[in-house]
């Protein structure tokens, strides 16, 4: 891996199935260990049920207010500056209850890959 420096770009983000829309910051194979995203979840919108096979995922909440369900976890609200760790393996999802987006980082370790994203019925 080199130092870098890596630009944000507000034409990178796109929708993912499980309901919202991701920016990958960080996710190469140059930098396996990490990945981070800008996920982003409209107002009254409710993610899949889905969990990450073999990766911890950990959500920095920067704007707005959800509720958050993982594992067997009762439903929690969080806000700017929680963060929300998800082991590997562990049903999630996530609901905007704010009338403005919801955003937050999501880190992933090792980095996210698409092979092991899951939905997860319920």
């Amino acid at each position: 891996m080199k130092p870098q420096i890596k630009r944000f770009q507000t034409s990178n983000e796109y929708f993912f199935v499980e309901g919202c829309y991701i920016n990958e910051l960080s996710n190469t194979p140059e930098d396996s260990d990490l990945s981070i995203a800008l996920a982003r979840v409209e107002p009254g919108v409710t993610t899949q049920w889905h969990q990450l096979k073999e990766t911890t995922e950990r959500y920095v909440i920067l704007e707005g207010k959800g509720v958050v369900e993982i594992g067997d976890l009762d439903p929690q609200t969080v806000q700017m500056g929680d963060v929300v760790i998800i082991p590997a393996f562990t049903r999630q999802r996530i609901t905007n209850i704010s009338s403005d987006d919801l955003v937050f980082l999501a880190l992933c370790t090792p980095r996210f890959a698409t092979d092991n994203y899951q939905s997860v019925c319920t």
